[in-house]
């Protein structure tokens, strides 16, 4: 099927040599005959993602970027400890194999199990017809697994030292206008009004606690060939931890562009969250609070922390490239976002 997302050839500078890895492969997962090739997923700004085809077997290795990385941000480790827990219980790759030999491929790495299927991208995919009635139970469908997400029980999964819940909205705020201060670049905008906001309004007394995955958007999920409608595995788990899910929601519709959003977050639209039928932020809001039984107070704090946080992310990303530190001419163009963000950050925080 055309849809199915592909690998291509890797990029110049993020080449794997696929003779150092096939020793790793066959002594660490049983069963593995044939030729190894390499072929890169084209997508994702952050960790880096290889399509390994050993004989007939498709598998996914993932490892950091080349170049400066946050200290946190790329711990191959800590990903694959998430899907070794969640995969059981949640639909999410199976892990296979963990090292951090540097020698192999000058970083720590790891292997899962590839899902096959259809990832949707700025525009929906050719050949599938989307009608209004569609859109809107895919939508409720990614808020479901959402919130099915939230409820499983951390401690039960063996998370219970995955991370920090209490304080865990304090520290996000301080955490990421620390990453923004130090990742700003004469051409970036410099957002204290929304750090300072942010830092003022800090929702008190909070108590949640949940694995939330950081990331959680349309890009991030996989649908069933045979049933686009149905998630059958979510991908990208290298910002989850045990935190507060309204700040993973929070996060998630900082991505959200609806059809009736200006021509300047159109412009950074991703997804094809704007087909005709697609719930738009409030009802998303609004079917969580139904599903999860979480009321969701001060909706413009979490809103605004997640079109920050995302500019932050495009910003350190940016940041390498102006640097010299990646030559990947997507890179260039998130400055535009990195303003754009700022402009509805504002627009948020005087509507609020």
């Amino acid at each position: 099927m055309d849809n199915l997302d592909k690998a291509k050839e890797t990029r110049q500078g993020e080449e794997l040599d696929a003779k150092k890895i096939e020793p790793f492969l066959k002594d660490s997962i049983p069963g593995l005959s044939g030729p190894v090739t390499v072929g890169q997923f084209p997508s994702g700004h952050s960790n880096l993602t290889y399509l390994i085809t050993v004989g007939d077997t498709g598998l996914v290795l993932r490892r950091p970027p080349f170049g400066t990385k946050a200290k946190t941000a790329h711990d191959m480790g800590r990903e694959f400890k998430i899907l070794s827990a969640l995969s059981p219980h949640f639909p999410c790759p199976k892990p296979l194999a963990y090292t951090e030999d540097e020698s192999i491929i000058g970083a720590p790495f790891y292997v899962m199990e590839r899902i096959k299927g259809i990832i949707l991208r700025k525009d929906p995919p050719k050949g599938i017809d989307f009608t209004p009635v569609m859109a809107k139970k895919l939508c409720e469908n990614l808020i479901d697994l959402h919130v099915k997400l939230h409820g499983l029980d951390y401690k039960a999964l063996g998370l219970e030292n995955f991370g920090k819940p209490e304080g865990y909205i304090t520290r996000q705020v301080e955490g990421w206008s620390r990453r923004y201060r130090a990742a700003r670049t004469p051409d970036a905008p410099d957002f204290e009004e929304a750090m300072q906001w942010l830092a003022g309004r800090i929702p008190q007394g909070v108590t949640r606690a949940a694995v939330i995955h950081g990331d959680y958007k349309f890009d991030n999920v996989v649908l069933d060939p045979n049933d686009p409608l149905k998630i059958i595995g979510v991908l990208d788990w290298e910002m989850a931890t045990v935190g507060d899910p309204l700040m993973d929601l929070g996060s998630s519709l900082g991505y959200w562009v609806e059809a009736s959003d200006p021509a300047e977050l159109e412009a950074m639209r991703m997804m094809p969250t704007n087909m005709p039928g697609c719930l738009n932020r409030s009802k998303l809001v609004t079917l969580y609070e139904a599903l999860s039984g979480r009321k969701v107070d001060d909706w413009p704090f979490y809103f605004c922390f997640g079109l920050f946080r995302l500019a932050v992310i495009a910003q350190q990303i940016y940041y390498r490239f102006h640097k010299g530190e990646t030559k990947d001419e997507r890179f260039a163009r998130l400055i535009f976002a990195v303003h754009i963000l700022d402009q509805v950050c504002t627009q948020v925080i005087q509507g609020a």
